[in-house]
């Protein structure tokens, strides 16, 4: 049994999964006649040749903790961004995209807390868990891809494997 610890999301930390989306110590330039701080290109939408952007809403009950973690998601065909909508905090739980192949070392799973301003956007093919939020019925603006195709592959693992979350 392996109980991951929930690290603080940064731009540094999460960089092999995909961007942390936030203004705070980035660099912006002013539009709209002044008016505006433009913090431009937080994150890059990731979409195959035949896929097309999206822009959802995800609204999502909260999960029983501590959490097992027996599967993870990815989409091969797009990126996915998630800003949440409430400024409630939340969990992101990630693995790197690895070789390819359709398996996950459980060694190089990762746990994250996200403030209730800081967006993620998870790479092509980067493992992840779904929404995990800390707060019932918390919602995300979600941008995605659309298009033909399955663009989700779920990973189970193995029942030997035990994986955790806990809140502190």
């Amino acid at each position: 049994m392996k109980t991951l610890k929930i690290e603080p999301l940064t731009k540094e930390a999460f960089a092999p999964f995909g961007d942390v989306v936030e203004s705070e110590g980035r660099d912006y330039f002013m539009i709209n006649n002044g008016s505006t701080q433009r913090y431009h290109q937080l994150g890059d939408v990731q979409l195959d040749e035949q896929g097309q952007g999206i822009i959802s809403i995800f609204r999502a009950k909260m999960l029983e903790y501590p959490l097992h973690i027996g599967m993870l998601e990815r989409h091969p065909f797009g990126s996915q961004f998630f800003m949440p909508l409430f400024d409630h905090e939340y969990l992101v739980v990630v693995a790197p995209i690895g070789d390819g192949s359709m398996s996950i070392d459980p060694s190089t799973v990762r746990a994250f807390r996200a403030t209730g301003n800081q967006g993620v956007n998870y790479h092509r093919g980067v493992w992840h868990h779904p929404v995990m939020v800390l707060s019932d019925d918390d919602e995300f603006l979600v941008v995605d891809r659309t298009g033909p195709g399955n663009n989700c592959d779920e990973f189970f693992f193995d029942e030997s494997i035990q994986l955790s979350v806990a809140l502190d």
